[in-house]
């Protein structure tokens, strides 16, 4: 890739999404735009972006963002709403005890913003009550590794990914959660043609696509799995005895619960059958360099560490470790998991990579700190937290850059549990989301590209995020936010920061303290970096002490573990009970391609919101079959906890038995898809990981009387249907629409939604025998919005109707044209989107296809589809193939 001439307004920053970390060329334009590319230079991506990330600059406009502190939902000063926040804080101290507080934080925060949020928490409040969604995402991780390693280290680096001959993907849709590792496995793969890539997972993924073998395993399945593998590579004389013999232990008593290898066994654990297994099992004992990639299908389980440790044990018994190629690699799921993991961020932890319940380690930091109290024992963990929040143990709360009344397992019980708590803060950049809604203080933070600091990606890579925007109106950096607290709570000697390069220099000469090679996290060499420095820095690697010499960035190709005898530990685990089959269905909740979290960010940009607009179910036609639900009607699932209603995707790759639901509409985007409502808080006993992708659901029609789709100009105040789910589109918004019961009067309802008065009158279509009317509502040549209502899902091509709001429509021609619904011979329609990065659509591939195209790369040459991110590439195929195969009919 050749590299571009930089503009000299144009910024190094780095992604604020997965866990990839991708550097990003951002340069702001003299008209507020922002342009995004790709940095060659950045060893984690080197130019390439996802669609999420190449839409940034969509995304960096202020609507909806919160401008000024708010207390008690009225505009305030900064110095009012900090007063109020420390003195609440305080009061509750004094008349409770320092475990009567509680901070939730965020994958989302810089490094900077964490270390000094943990610093006042466990240091000088005293309580490690102090907790981050990285909990719900990475902790079995952390688990394991501290288990296996005696550290939370991750022994490899994405080069690794290219130099494998085996690579073995569990639990993770990399295609669509991580596509920058995707791409560059796919490229390698392109390379080195011989280099096999395994997919396990219920889901037959769009990760498929390129891999040689999928094994679609029962969910809960993987610890079995990986204990029948060490069994078997035991049998066939695959380990490395002497790696084993020299540099870890517990190998006897781990081996003694995986022997001996019982195919018939483990596919009843596994749902995988007998021949799969042998296949998977004999290619990873002849394959040398191999690396097993495990994300949230792992980790979000109640059984994830042992899930971790049972693929950790195979690579420890084979010596497959921290060698080019070789490696277990967890890969995160946010832009700073790692940076939050290395500052202590999760209650169990403490900065530097030490532990709490370690008093050397303990006293090493507070007199580092000189804090006047420490935190003794572990806080409480996302779960609990809330539970003790619920019951009434937590009096005063702050939440930092994330949406637990969304994201938590019994959400529903999670924003009760919010509603009752005497005191909430809430730091974050928009000023409505499900959780601020329960905030007594609103505290306006700084956003991407007005952030100044540093993030740790999945290869333990530190790369600067630099601002590129200037601070909005009243917004401040979260680290400034939190120090003013301090300082206000008694403390301002401890947190007189100037600046984020003062705070990473006492972070990265803490790292140093004591270390001497003892501890993994050392970057001592940074430590007492100057301001200039700091702006300059460059992506690096940890460790990168004061005195070692430079490494290829592995761990534990020679042993050098963390643990008091240097060894790993083999930790002996048993299967996971993956439960009573019943009636019910398996739920499983996850990402899709272009959106991201709560949608706070992705959701602003109506290219991002083009391949999914609503959410969905995803279940076997067989299933549905038997449900009585039909593709694209809208079904009700539902169990104790609550109900949702969504669009239903039949599709045969998924498993039967299961259904798969994606994580990030709220009841800012629908009024009832808010997933994790019907999760359980049923959490992992050693990490506290809540089991995310486990939950029981039964599944029924939602008996609709009438669907509606729209397109308007401006957001709808108030939506009156039983069922709706709203998406940005270009000069507006596109919202789906049900009903169980017609309203009295169609054109009022239109009013209604449009926000369109009596000097606006409607132009309209009534069929009241079949159920059909259309409606629509000009402001002259322009559209105010168009309405159009069915008894079945409205059949009008969505990205059509989308793009008529940036028409215009002098001629009744062009009016009643839209209201039929459909386009003319001169607006060709491109059908529902495809590729996002370059709004590519299914009808012009199809269309495509029948002129000749043949392959993904013949579609890419003519239509640039699939040709920047490369995720919409195996859709791409599923289309050509599809339509040769009619073609030959």
């Amino acid at each position: 890739m050749d590299n571009p001439v930089l503009s000299p307004d144009t910024v190094r920053t780095t992604c604020p999404y997965c866990g990839v970390g991708c550097g990003v060329l951002a340069t702001p334009g003299n008209d507020g735009t922002v342009a995004i590319a790709g940095d060659p230079d950045h060893p984690a991506n080197f130019g390439r972006l996802c669609s999420k990330g190449s839409a940034l600059g969509e995304t960096v406009h202020l609507d909806g963002r919160l401008l000024e502190p708010r207390v008690e939902g009225k505009a305030a000063s900064w110095d009012k709403a900090l007063d109020l926040v420390a003195s609440r804080f305080n009061a509750a101290i004094r008349e409770h005890g320092p475990d009567s507080v509680a901070f939730y934080v965020s994958g989302q925060l810089l490094t900077e913003d964490y270390y000094v949020a943990n610093k006042l928490m466990k240091g000088f409040i005293g309580s490690a009550n102090i907790d981050t969604n990285s909990r719900l995402c990475m902790s079995s991780s952390v688990a394991g590794h501290m288990r296996a390693f005696g550290s939370d280290t991750v022994p490899g680096t994405y080069e690794d990914l290219e130099l494998a001959d085996l690579i073995v993907l569990t639990g993770s849709n990399l295609a669509w959660c991580h596509p920058v590792l995707y791409q560059r496995i796919a490229a390698a793969k392109v390379k080195r043609p011989q280099m096999r890539i395994v997919l396990i997972d219920p889901r037959r993924t769009m990760t498929a696509d390129i891999a040689d073998m999928h094994l679609p395993i029962r969910a809960d399945g993987d610890t079995a799995l990986f204990i029948g593998l060490l069994g078997f590579l035991a049998g066939q004389g695959a380990l490395d005895r002497a790696y084993i013999g020299q540099h870890t232990t517990g190998f006897a008593a781990a081996l003694a619960l995986a022997s001996p290898c019982d195919l018939d066994a483990i596919s009843q654990h596994t749902g995988i059958a007998p021949d799969q297994l042998l296949a998977f099992f004999t290619l990873f004992a002849r394959t040398e360099r191999c690396v097993t990639v495990y994300s949230q299908g792992v980790n979000q389980s109640a059984s994830g560490t042992d899930k971790v440790n049972a693929i950790i044990n195979c690579h420890l018994a084979t010596g497959r470790i921290g060698r080019p190629g070789m490696g277990p690699f967890s890969v995160t799921g946010q832009p700073n998991a790692m940076g939050g993991r290395e500052v202590g961020g999760l209650a169990n932890m403490l900065a530097g990579h030490m532990q709490i319940e370690n008093a050397g380690h303990r006293r090493l930091v507070q007199d580092f700190w000189a804090s006047p109290i420490m935190a003794a024992r572990p806080g409480l963990k996302a779960v609990d937290l809330f539970k003790a929040i619920g019951d009434g143990r937590i009096k005063a709360l702050w939440i930092m850059a994330t949406n637990p009344a969304d994201s938590m397992p019994e959400a529903d019980r999670v924003a009760k549990a919010l509603k009752a708590c005497p005191f909430v803060a809430v730091s974050d950049i928009n000023a409505r989301t499900d959780t601020t809604a329960y905030a007594h203080v609103l505290l306006p933070a700084a956003g991407w590209g007005e952030k100044d600091g540093t993030v740790t990606n999945s290869e333990r890579r530190i790369s600067r995020q630099r601002p590129f925007l200037p601070l909005p109106d009243k917004a401040k950096p979260d680290w400034w936010i939190i120090t003013e607290v301090a300082k206000r709570m008694g403390f301002a000697a401890a947190f007189a920061y100037q600046n984020p390069a003062q705070i990473f220099a006492e972070h990265a000469a803490l790292s140093g303290v004591e270390n001497r090679g003892s501890r993994d996290f050392d970057i001592a060499a940074h430590a007492g970096i100057s301001a200039r420095a700091y702006d300059e820095l460059a992506p690096f690697q940890w460790p990168q002490s004061r005195d070692a010499a430079t490494t290829d960035g592995r761990f534990f190709a020679q042993g050098g573990f963390f643990t008091g005898d240097r060894r790993a530990r083999f930790i002996a685990v048993s299967p996971a009970d993956t439960g009573a089959i019943d009636r019910r269905f398996t739920l499983n909740t996850g990402r899709v391609r272009d959106h991201w979290h709560t949608m706070t960010r992705t959701g602003k940009s109506a290219r991002l919101s083009a391949h999914f607009a609503e959410s969905f179910a995803e279940i076997h036609p067989l299933d549905a079959a038997g449900q009585g639900i039909a593709d694209a009607s809208l079904v009700r699932l539902y169990n104790a906890h609550g109900d949702i209603i969504v669009r239903a995707l039949l599709t045969d790759r998924q498993a039967r038995g299961s259904v798969f639901v994606p994580m990030h509409w709220t009841n800012q985007f629908s009024g009832s898809a808010r997933v994790d409502i019907l999760v359980t808080s049923r959490t992992d006993p050693v990490s506290g990981q809540p089991a995310l992708k486990m939950a029981r659901v039964d599944i029924e029609p939602f008996a609709a009387l009438w669907y509606g789709f729209a397109v308007l100009r401006d957001k709808p105040r108030r939506i009156a249907a039983d069922y709706w789910a709203l998406a940005k589109a270009n000069g507006g918004y596109r919202i789906e629409l049900a009903g169980l019961h017609e309203p009295d009067d169609w054109a009022m309802f239109t009013g209604e939604l449009f926000g369109c008065g009596d000097d606006a009158p409607l132009l309209r279509y009534h069929d009241a025998r079949n159920g059909q009317h259309r409606m629509a509502a000009f402001a002259g040549d322009a559209l105010i919005g168009a309405l159009y209502i069915a008894r079945q899902p409205v059949a009008v091509s969505r990205s059509w109707a989308s793009e008529q709001l940036s028409q215009h429509f002098p001629a009744a021609q062009n009016r009643f044209q839209l209201l039929a619904g459909r386009p003319g011979g001169d607006m060709p329609d491109k059908g529902a989107i495809v590729c996002s990065c370059f709004s590519v659509g299914r009808n012009e591939i199809a269309g495509a296809v029948r002129g000749g195209c043949r392959t993904v790369a013949a579609i890419g040459e003519a239509l640039k589809a699939g040709t920047n991110c490369g995720s919409c590439r195996a859709e791409i195929r599923g289309i050509v193939d599809a339509n040769l195969v009619q073609a030959a009919e």
